[in-house]
């Protein structure tokens, strides 16, 4: 395992107890994302019946999108590096009463890890980001391909780094809920070329009377858009679109494309 992925499972399984403090709601936001993401895919896939159909979330978390599509009606598998997140979804999709298989993957083995293709294979969230290197990602890609079936899609969600590398913001705006009791951002330290940066997550939390202040980091890559498409391509996928938030209703770009047969 490189130095990356020992960052990226450390943030995840680190994260995992805490990770719904990052949502004003975190029930609402499974619901909506799950409504969001269920339209959008039928608008890609027209001829395809929602009920039942298969979907790989394959950077799954603690199920946030997993659960959220399980209630529209997909059958979901959901597999994430982090042992801790997977452990963490299992019990809430159980608490949701939606039945999804879980399990640990990487994105760089899903066909060995992984069984089956999939309507759908998923990657919400900006995780994808995390591969540092044309070589991971074009790695990771080709992996996910071997998972679309013939005619299906790829479905992911990044972060709009063509507009964020041109004011390279050093923070993200904080966040304050419960009355001012819980306050959540991000410090970004980049890299002088820019094409990466270093992502300092603060979780503070006043709790019986004492704040506490959790910090976890990762690194992720400043991915553009004219970057990420010909890996895609060459990955085999056609058909290649970006939709911006403005068209999808999501809160981050999604790029889609499709497993030509």
């Amino acid at each position: 395992m490189s130095i990356l992925d020992e960052s990226v499972l450390d943030f995840y399984d680190d994260l995992a107890e805490d990770y719904h403090h990052i949502f004003v709601d975190w029930h609402h936001a499974i619901s909506w994302q799950g409504e969001v993401l269920s339209k959008f895919i039928q608008l890609q896939l027209p001829s395809l019946s929602i009920e039942g159909a298969s979907l790989l979330d394959c950077s799954c978390g603690i199920g946030t999108q997993a659960i959220g599509l399980a209630n529209h009606g997909f059958k979901v598998t959901g597999t994430d590096l982090s042992p801790v997140s997977i452990e963490r979804a299992t019990k809430e999709a159980e608490s949701f009463g939606v039945g999804i298989n879980f399990g640990i993957a990487d994105f760089r083995s899903l066909e060995r890890d992984v069984p089956g293709v999939y309507d759908v294979v998923l990657s919400a969230d900006n995780a994808v980001p995390h591969l540092l290197t044309d070589e991971d990602l074009y790695l990771a890609v080709r992996n996910m391909y071997s998972k679309v079936r013939n005619d299906g899609i790829l479905l992911l969600t990044i972060r709009d780094y063509n507009e964020l590398v041109k004011e390279k913001p050093r923070a993200t705006e904080p966040r304050i809920f419960e009355k001012g009791n819980r306050i959540v951002f991000q410090v970004w330290d980049w890299a002088d070329d820019a094409k990466t940066y270093q992502t300092n997550h603060f979780l503070i939390q006043e709790i019986n009377g004492k704040w506490i202040t959790k910090h976890n980091k990762t690194s992720y890559r400043a991915l553009l858009r004219e970057e990420f498409t010909p890996i895609l391509s060459a990955a085999g996928f056609a058909d290649i679109e970006w939709s911006m938030p403005s068209e999808s209703g999501y809160y981050q770009p999604i790029v889609t494309a499709r497993k030509k047969v």
